[in-house]
């Protein structure tokens, strides 16, 4: 927008201050269709007819049952989660940047066939976001891998560490000659040994 348009001072009054007010008014509108395709190139801005088209260029397509915010960050992050699919890692961070949550990925597992990879998500996760982790899945999986859904909750643990003193005391007999020695000054709660000769 033009900040300032001044008038050459022979042209003053009441009815030039309008027209002044007027043409700043049409070069600010002027300035917003010029910037109208610049503006719409962002996901996040653009109105829903322009956000399937940049969907359509990025290969995303919405899921029944899709909020239009979800919508609007899968186009937006389309790719960088198509960079990120090839990795461990970056899978993990894509389901970070759509709300899925913490998320765990192990692949190879010992004992299971090599194409299995294993996800572990909270109960709530799976059920909130069922939908979208089967499309996620769906397009950037990797090809020939199975997919295995595991639960995990969490759950608080709480350690309490104590202080505590332990004093010893041996005793033990032996069965032959028949003698009985007594070695210390009594139990004072350190360490004292008997020992019974029979």
């Amino acid at each position: 927008m033009i900040p300032v348009l001044k008038l050459p001072f022979w042209l003053g009054g009441p009815e030039f201050e309008k027209l002044r007010k007027a043409a700043l008014k049409w070069w600010a509108l002027m300035a917003s269709w010029a910037m109208l395709p610049a503006n719409m190139q962002d996901p996040e801005k653009c109105t829903e007819g322009f956000l399937k088209l940049i969907a359509w260029q990025r290969d995303i397509k919405r899921f029944d049952t899709e909020p239009l915010e979800l919508f609007r960050l899968r186009v937006k992050y389309a790719r960088i989660n198509a960079v990120d699919s090839g990795s461990v890692a970056g899978f993990i961070r894509i389901f970070q940047r759509l709300g899925v949550g913490y998320v765990e990925i192990e692949e190879r597992i010992p004992g299971q066939d090599w194409d299995i990879v294993s996800i572990r998500l909270s109960d709530g996760q799976l059920a909130k976001n069922q939908k979208l982790l089967e499309t996620l899945i769906q397009h950037y999986g990797r090809t020939c891998r199975r997919y295995d859904w595991q639960v995990i909750t969490p759950i608080s643990v709480y350690v309490r560490a104590e202080d505590f003193n332990h004093d010893t005391l041996t005793i033990y007999a032996k069965i032959p000659p028949l003698a009985v020695s007594v070695r210390g000054n009594g139990f004072d709660n350190d360490t004292l040994t008997v020992e019974a000769h029979l």
